[in-house]
């Protein structure tokens, strides 16, 4: 069995701000980062408090990147991304400030491109079940329930 690795408190705030400059993290990755390296609980206060002064770990700076990064790169709804940011422990403030991050016009379009491609994806089943396929991609992703009805209503029509 390997032995774990004792950090003073200098090598892991080291560690640490390399971890935070890597990649945008919220202080709960943060904390269990610290745990897992076995650092006592006035050291991790420490280090956190370090990590915030010298802006290594900004909350509000997180929620708007994870904002934006899960919208564009993975497509997700604003009820996923709200789901995953209450998650990591995120406040309300932050979560709001994080949905600024995304333009309306984006998201609409956005979740117009999905349904036309999860539509034709399933072109060839029975019309309620290509409806109900489509409806849940789009659930699972995160979409408004009211939102996918408008884009199935209008896909419907478009026939």
């Amino acid at each position: 069995m390997q032995k774990q690795r004792v950090f003073t408190l200098e090598e892991a705030q080291k560690k640490l701000e390399h971890y935070c400059a890597y990649q945008e993290r919220c202080h709960q990755e943060v904390e269990q980062k610290l745990r897992q390296m076995k650092m006592i609980p006035t050291a991790i206060d420490r280090i956190i408090g370090h990590l915030i002064e010298h802006n290594y770990l900004n909350e509000s700076r997180f929620a708007q990147s994870f904002a934006r990064g899960k919208f564009r790169i993975k497509k997700w709804g604003k009820e996923r991304i709200l789901r995953e940011l209450k998650l990591r422990n995120i406040s309300p403030y932050n979560i709001r400030l994080a949905f600024r991050e995304i333009p309306e016009a984006d998201y609409l379009s956005t979740l117009e491109s999905l349904a036309d491609k999860f539509w034709l994806a399933n072109a060839s089943r029975e019309k309620q079940l290509q409806k109900k396929k489509v409806y849940n991609a789009l659930r699972y992703r995160g979409w408004e329930s009211e939102l996918i009805f408008a884009e199935i209503k209008r896909l419907e029509n478009d026939l």
